[in-house]
Formats: C-alpha cells, sequence, structure tokens
C-alpha cells in the first residue's frame, strides 16, 4: 500500500476535507541538538507536510519508541500511552491540541478512533466447568483418582509452558516491579481493602509492602528465568471437561515473567480450600499440593522454585483474606491467610514441609 496514499486517506476522513501530503520527515526538536543535556526521550514524531483544501498545514504524528523497558515492552502499552494522550492533552490549558488517536492494521492502513469510548475483545467461548468447582466439591466429598489426575495434568501444563524462554531482563524486572506496585497487585489490592480493616491493620499493611520491596530487590537479579507465563492461573481462570481436558482464560500482565507466579496463583488454592475444609479435614488438599509439586519439579527440574515463591504467595494470600473479593471466608481462614503473608514476607525460601506450622487456624 502507498504510505502516502494512505496518510491522505486517513486525515482526510479526520479533518473532513480534501488532503494532499507534500512531505513527512521525523519532527526536528530540541533533542539531540548540540548542547542539549537530554540524551534520551519515548517519543519518535512524525512531521506531517500538507495542503488542506488547498491550505498549507503542518500535523504532527505522534508515536511512543517500543522500547525494552519503561512500561513500553508490549504493544498494548503503546496503545494505551496514544488512547491516554488524545483525551488529556486537550484538557490542559495551551496544551498543543490531540485531533485524533488511530491505529495500523497489517495491510498498512490507518484508522481513526479518536471517538472511541472504550474498547473490547471477541474472545471464542470456551467450554468446561471452572476448576474451583472441583475443590469445593472436596469439603463434602472425599477424593477421587481424577483429582490427582488434573493436578498433575495442571503441573504438566504449567512445566511446558515455562520452559519457553527468553532473554529480556526488562521484562522480568518489569513483572517483579508490577508484583509489588501495580494496581492490580500488592499495593493496588491493600489500598482497596476497608480501612480501618480490623484484621488487617495500616502498619501490618506497611510491613507487608516493605517486605516486598525486599523481596523485589532480592528476585531482580533472577533475570534468567523469564519464561512463558499465563500470570493469573488460578482454579476460576481453568475450565476442565472429561478427565485431564482442559482451557484456560484471562491471560494477565504481560506474556512473560516468573515461573513462581502461575504455581503461586495455583497451589495458594490448595491451601485455601484446606483452611476451608478445617484442620481435621484438609488431607485431600494438602495430597493434591504434593502431588502437583512432585510432578512440577519433576518436569522442570526448578529446584530454585522455593526460593521465588514467597513473594508471590504473600500477594495472592492478601487477594483471597480480602473481604470484597471473598465476602463469605470466615474470619479465622482470613486470618491464616494473613499470617501466611506475614510469614512469606520474610526473606527465606518457601519450606513445604513447614506449611501445616504457618497456617494453623485460629480459634
Amino acid at each position: 500500500m502507498n504510505e502516502r496514499r494512505e496518510l491522505e486517506s486517513y486525515l482526510a476522513r479526520v479533518l473532513g476535507a480534501s488532503v494532499e501530503v507534500l512531505a513527512t520527515h521525523p519532527l526536528k526538536g530540541p533533542l539531540g541538538e548540540e548542547g542539549d543535556p537530554k540524551g534520551f526521550g519515548y517519543g519518535a514524531p512524525l512531521e506531517v507536510e500538507c495542503l488542506v483544501n488547498d491550505d498549507p498545514k503542518n500535523f504532527v504524528l505522534a508515536r511512543t519508541r517500543p522500547e525494552h523497558g519503561f512500561g513500553h515492552d508490549y504493544p498494548a502499552d503503546l496503545t494505551w500511552q496514544a488512547v491516554w494522550a488524545h483525551s488529556a492533552y486537550n484538557t490542559l490549558p495551551r496544551h498543543a491540541r490531540s485531533l485524533d488517536v488511530g491505529f495500523m492494521r497489517t495491510n498498512g492502513e490507518l484508522v481513526p478512533a479518536g471517538d472511541a469510548t472504550e474498547f473490547f475483545q471477541l474472545v471464542e467461548k470456551a467450554e468446561g466447568n471452572p476448576y474451583w468447582l472441583d475443590l469445593d466439591r472436596l469439603l463434602t466429598e472425599s477424593a477421587s483418582r481424577r483429582d490427582a489426575v488434573r493436578a498433575e495434568a495442571l503441573a504438566r501444563y504449567l512445566a511446558e509452558i515455562h520452559a519457553v524462554k527468553r532473554d529480556a531482563p526488562w521484562l522480568y524486572h518489569r513483572r517483579i516491579r508490577e508484583l509489588v506496585g501495580h494496581g492490580e497487585c500488592l499495593m493496588g489490592i491493600l489500598d482497596s481493602y476497608p480501612h480501618p480493616y480490623p484484621l488487617l491493620t495500616p502498619d501490618e499493611c506497611e510491613a507487608l509492602e516493605r517486605a516486598a520491596v525486599t523481596w523485589r530487590w532480592r528476585l531482580r537479579a533472577k533475570a534468567g528465568r523469564l519464561s512463558k507465563v499465563h500470570g493469573d492461573f488460578h482454579p476460576w481462570n481453568i475450565l476442565f471437561r472429561e478427565e485431564a481436558d482442559f482451557s484456560v482464560l484471562d491471560r494477565s500482565r504481560g506474556e512473560w515473567g516468573e515461573p513462581a507466579d502461575d504455581v503461586a496463583a495455583l497451589t495458594i488454592n490448595y491451601l485455601f480450600f484446606g483452611l476451608l475444609k478445617g484442620e481435621d479435614g484438609a488431607e485431600a488438599f494438602h495430597r493434591l499440593f504434593v502431588k502437583f509439586f512432585d510432578v512440577y519439579l519433576d518436569e522442570t527440574g526448578d529446584r530454585d522454585l522455593f526460593e521465588l515463591l514467597p513473594p508471590f504467595y504473600l500477594f495472592r494470600a492478601v487477594v483471597i483474606a480480602h473481604p470484597l473479593w471473598y465476602p463469605e471466608v470466615p474470619d479465622r481462614v482470613r486470618i491464616a491467610l494473613l499470617r501466611f503473608a506475614t510469614a512469606m514476607g520474610e526473606p527465606k525460601p518457601f519450606d513445604l514441609a513447614g506449611l501445616e506450622a504457618i497456617c494453623r487456624e485460629v480459634p
């Protein structure tokens, strides 16, 4: 497709006028000029010289560089920046006016989207029953062979996707950074707790955040572990059909990360439902917990996993203990989960053998 013709067509649609593009070139500015102390910027603007209804006009096609880092790692990051800027520029006095925000199709077509109010996603429907129903059944029934088979299938699935590695330290750093500071992760979840909340005081929230920051700098040097991940691998996002046939839903927060994130997201639910069952009846969930780890470690050989799990367990425990996300959870279980979160803040590996002592219920 002729790029100049496509640009003319796009501008004509946005401006409602005839447009002839005369020239395009990278916008000259202070960045990189002699004597300019600033050596780097996010933008890569393109100046467009044209005639609009025969009147000379100059526009800027503003783009954000797809950098390695700075939160500009995925196409969605660049989309957010453009959509936000289109709205924000026009609400600030004296700011250069934004005329549109758009996107480019794979064939080179430029598509205006400046009047969009929201974006949506069209996804195929996956059939099956959510895995949490299996765990809920075990609150009142005995475990079957199928329960062990499914735990093993989930372990093998994670081992398979985690085997895909990538050398991109900035993506690992981002994932660990977001674990602590993202609005959907630890700090955002703690902000959304009711305050004051008797089971989790502001001082205790601060202590959890400080512990997570310490973990962030411990994990930062582990960037060689960067793997393909799901990002929110919990029983509500797993649909089982017959036996071990399943699909997954709602992959979250980027394609690459730390394998311990997925492992923690799933296995803390064996702990959670075990706490719901009660100390005398949690053996079935403990067996599934151990079965998963036995299979996953046998498939991956990842003997460093236990050194990485604690901060991810900390985050997941705070989510499950949340009165908004899980409103029907008894206080005794919330207290046990928050005790677990506090224990996971300590800078030491996860101890599978010591799990029962950490999570012993509070009367």
